[in-house]
């Protein structure tokens, strides 16, 4: 049995959406100053969606705030779990919201920051996109390796399941590479480039975020052993902690302690 198989996630309820940002916020401003403490540097995946959006704007308000400056953001690495192939400047670009929310505000080093190419970025295809990202994580992992240390691996979840651009019973969900493109999702944008589950779990920490009442079926299934083909939210977790973190709204159908 794995590691992985043989841990028991960690579930977390806030009381609603707003809570639930600004805990993450502060627990993610943790994580990386603890990580920077032992290695030096900090690394982290984020994600797009309202809470995620959120929570990159709490995080910004925390490093604005000299009792709460922790973290040195020139040596964090910033990778993204999925992206909309669209142009750059188009408003679903996961990598808009974040710069907007987040990575304009703090002092980061640009070549510790690694968006997945935007269709005009040279690329014709969303495969070719996927297989150059996944070289720029070769490349800083570097010693052979796949995946470079990812210290917190940020998820938002969908109603269905769905994380990242992993979709119930799509091809993602049983392709093996780290880095995967997908084409017909089911959601607009339907072209788009996604890390794989291979990836998700290399991360040592994968933190799920959900709030709403819509996603609380999605997320009972997920902790009570779905199959991740079908609810892709099941296979993600981390190689040292999975940590769901909802509001009241998304915790409604676990089992009462």
């Amino acid at each position: 049995m794995s590691q992985q198989e043989d841990q028991t996630p960690d579930v977390v309820v806030l009381p609603d959406a707003d809570h639930l940002a600004r805990s993450v916020a502060s627990a993610l401003v943790a994580r990386l100053a603890a990580a920077q403490a032992v290695h030096g540097t900090a690394s982290v995946v984020l994600t797009g969606g309202g809470i995620g959006t959120a929570v990159l704007e709490r995080v910004a308000a925390l490093a604005a705030e000299p009792e709460h400056a922790v973290v040195d953001w020139g040596l964090v690495d910033v990778w993204w779990g999925d992206e909309r192939f669209v142009p750059v400047d188009h408003p679903d670009r996961n990598e808009l919201g974040a710069r907007e929310s987040l990575l304009t505000k703090v002092a980061l080093d640009p070549e510790r920051v690694h968006p997945i190419p935007s269709s005009d970025a040279g690329f014709d295809e969303p495969e070719e996109a996927a297989a150059w990202y996944a070289d720029q994580l070769a490349a800083v992992a570097g010693d052979g390796e796949t995946m470079p240390r990812i210290d917190v691996l940020l998820l938002g979840m969908g109603p269905e399941g769905h994380v990242a651009s992993i979709f119930p019973e799509s091809p993602a969900a049983t392709d093996d590479r780290p880095v995967v493109a997908v084409r017909d999702c089911p959601k607009p944008p339907p072209t788009r480039v996604s890390l794989g589950f291979t990836a998700i779990t290399a991360a040592e920490e994968v933190w799920l975020l959900v709030s709403g009442e819509g996603k609380a079926e999605a997320v009972a299934r997920a902790l009570s052993g779905a199959d991740p083909v079908q609810l892709p939210a099941a296979g993600a977790q981390g190689k040292q902690a999975t940590r769901w973190l909802l509001d009241t709204a998304a915790a409604g159908q676990l089992p009462r302690a």
